[in-house]
C-alpha cells in the first residue's frame, strides 16, 4: 500500500524561474549550454541577457560593448560567437600540402646590358640550410658576369618559384631599381607578397619578400661580381622571417590552387 501511495503522489514542482536565474547566476558557460537543453523553459531562463551580460564582459570585452547596431543581439549568442573564433584562432594549421623537396627556386639579376647573375637550385638542394635557420630563406651562390665598380646601373631581379615537372610558377618578386655595385658591398631588394585566395590581385597580404646580393671584388681585379643571392619570406608585423612551414602553405595557394588530390595526398 505504501509503495502505492507513494506511485500516485504528483512529481514535485519544477522551480521557478526566478529560482532558476538565481541558480544560473553561479554556473559556467558550459553548465548554463547544458542546462538549457532541459526544456523550453530552462531554455529560456538559462539564456537570460542578465545572466550572459557579465559572462560576456568577462570573457570578450570588446563583443560586449559593441555599438548599438548589435544591441539586438543576445549576450548568449555573441558569446558562442566570440567562443567560436577564439576557437578558430587556436586551432593548428595543417601540414603544408608542399614540400621544399618539390619546388626549383630561380633567381636571376640582369642590367640593360645583360644577364649580371642567376641561380637555379631545386628545393632538396637547400632542406638541409633551410632546416637549419627553421626560418623560409636561404642563400645561394653565383659566378657572375663582371661589372663596373661603383657605377650606378638600373637592375632587373626576379625570382621565381617553380612546382616540380613545370606544374606550376609563381612570382615572388620582380623589381627594378638603381644598383652601384661595390666590393663588398650588399644591395636590398623587397617586395610585397599578394594575399592568396580570390582577391589575391587587389589587395597585399602580411607577408614580403626581400633578396640580398652580396658582391665580391673581381680576382683579375678589372672589376666586381655577384657572388651570393639571399632570399626569404617575411611576416610585416614584425619583420621576422616565417617559418618553413608557413612558407611552404602560402606558395601552396599558388602553386596547387585547383589540385586537391595532390595536397591531400601530401598532407597524409
Amino acid at each position: 500500500n505504501k509503495q502505492k501511495q507513494r506511485m500516485s503522489q504528483p512529481p514535485p514542482p519544477s522551480p521557478s524561474w526566478e529560482t532558476l536565474i538565481l541558480v544560473a547566476t553561479y554556473l559556467d558557460p558550459k553548465t548554463l549550454a547544458i542546462a538549457s537543453c532541459v526544456s523550453k523553459s530552462w531554455f529560456s531562463s538559462m539564456s537570460s541577457d542578465n545572466i550572459w551580460r557579465p559572462i560576456l564582459a568577462t570573457h570578450f570585452p570588446s563583443l560586449a560593448t559593441l555599438p548599438s547596431a548589435a544591441a539586438d543581439v543576445a549576450h548568449r549568442r555573441l558569446f558562442a560567437m566570440g567562443h567560436a573564433a577564439a576557437t578558430h584562432r587556436l586551432r593548428r594549421p595543417l601540414k603544408p600540402g608542399l614540400s621544399l623537396s618539390d619546388l626549383v627556386f630561380a633567381v636571376s639579376i640582369s642590367t640593360r646590358e645583360g644577364e649580371v647573375a642567376s641561380s637555379v637550385r631545386p628545393g632538396n638542394m637547400l632542406t638541409a640550410d633551410v632546416s637549419s635557420l627553421g626560418v623560409f630563406r636561404y642563400s645561394m651562390r653565383c659566378d657572375g658576369a663582371v661589372l663596373r665598380e661603383g657605377v650606378e646601373e638600373e637592375v632587373r631581379v626576379t625570382w621565381n618559384v617553380v612546382l616540380r615537372g613545370w606544374r606550376g610558377v609563381f612570382t615572388m618578386m620582380e623589381r627594378e631599381g638603381k644598383v652601384g655595385f661595390v666590393a663588398g658591398g650588399e644591395g636590398w631588394f623587397s617586395q610585397e607578397l599578394p594575399a592568396p585566395g580570390c582577391c589575391s590581385g587587389a589587395v597585399k597580404s602580411s607577408v614580403a619578400v626581400d633578396l640580398k646580393v652580396v658582391v665580391g671584388e673581381e680576382k683579375s681585379g678589372d672589376g666586381v661580381r655577384v657572388e651570393e643571392v639571399s632570399v626569404g619570406i617575411m611576416s610585416v608585423v614584425d619583420w621576422r622571417y616565417v617559418g618553413v612551414e608557413d612558407g611552404l602553405r602560402y606558395l601552396q595557394h599558388f602553386l596547387l590552387p585547383n589540385n586537391a588530390t595532390y595536397v591531400c595526398k601530401n598532407i597524409q
